[in-house]
């Protein structure tokens, strides 16, 4: 299958963030525990942002303890569906304001070097071009500015990819999502200087798998690739696949989601200090990082 088959189908991802906007925050205990996670990492750094960009800021339920954690900051937050934007404009704190933009990642309406920080917590999953994504940040920060995220790698959903495999199903039902390597250097191929990886295994549980698969819908994450099938996947595939599933049930009764998640960390560079693309990125944990100068 060509690799183009994997990538996410623009139109079909806004389609689907548009829809879980009215329903994301019931399904969205990864955003929650992934973003809370991230935001700790800020404690490392020893800086007072003062323009700050939150790409893939959802419903706003980080963004708004971002904003908390740096209330004299200006922050932007940008989704890709409208619906999102607003639901997070209302959640922004009393007497600050959000200001919502609409727009693709890939292609953003912002000037140059305006931004101290730019957060992104599970965005980057779904950018459709990840290389334009990445030189779209460094093109926004500020020489010396910060950017900091999370994104899923490979291991992600395993269980439910094995199961559709399991049965001999060939089409795309899972998302693809990059290994950590390969997003390090995406990272330096865009010009951010001293890139910075780790990543941690979590695991989420389930009664049964359609109560996954509706979270899935409801985050507005379920299939959007290029390649997947447009026929309705049939009763007798689905039934095949839940009792493939079934072998992971755990002596608890539940059934497991594994989840790998990579957290990134780079600077905007500057004049004279940007890093040699052959030194390559770094990997060790987020949590031993202090800012530069410190």
């Amino acid at each position: 299958m060509d690799d183009s088959c994997w990538q996410p189908d623009p139109y079909w991802l806004r389609q689907a963030f548009e829809r879980a906007a009215g329903h994301d925050d019931d399904a969205a205990f990864l955003l929650r525990e992934v973003g809370s996670r991230l935001l700790e990492r800020l404690d490392y750094m020893n800086f007072q942002p003062e323009m700050i960009l939150d790409v893939g800021c959802g419903t706003g339920l980080i963004t708004a303890r971002l904003m908390k954690k740096y209330r004299k900051a200006r922050v932007f937050g940008l989704e890709r569906a409208p619906a999102m934007v607003k639901k997070a404009q209302k959640r922004a704190p009393w007497f600050r304001t959000l200001h919502g933009l609409c727009a693709e990642p890939e292609a953003l309406p912002l000037a140059d070097a305006r931004f101290d920080l730019i957060f992104s917590n599970l965005a980057l999953p779904w950018a459709v071009d990840l290389d334009r994504t990445l030189a779209e940040f460094r093109r926004l920060l500020k020489p010396g500015g910060a950017l900091l995220f999370s994104t899923l790698g490979p291991d992600t959903l395993t269980e439910l990819r094995r199961s559709w495999a399991a049965v001999g199903d060939r089409d795309n039902h899972v998302n693809a999502f990059l290994d950590m390597h390969d997003i390090g250097d995406a990272l330096l191929r865009a010009g951010l200087a001293e890139p910075v990886m780790d990543v941690e295994r979590l695991t989420l549980t389930y009664p049964h798998v359609e109560r996954l698969a509706h979270d899935l819908r409801q985050l507005g994450t379920r299939n959007v690739t290029l390649g997947r099938s447009a026929a309705l996947t049939g009763k007798g595939r689905w039934q095949a696949m839940r009792d493939a599933y079934e072998r992971y049930r755990r002596p608890d009764g539940l059934l497991p989601v594994s989840c790998e998640v990579v957290y990134g960390h780079a600077w905007g560079a500057l004049p004279n200090q940007a890093r040699s693309h052959n030194e390559g990125p770094a990997f060790f944990p987020l949590s031993q990082l202090r800012r530069r100068g410190s």
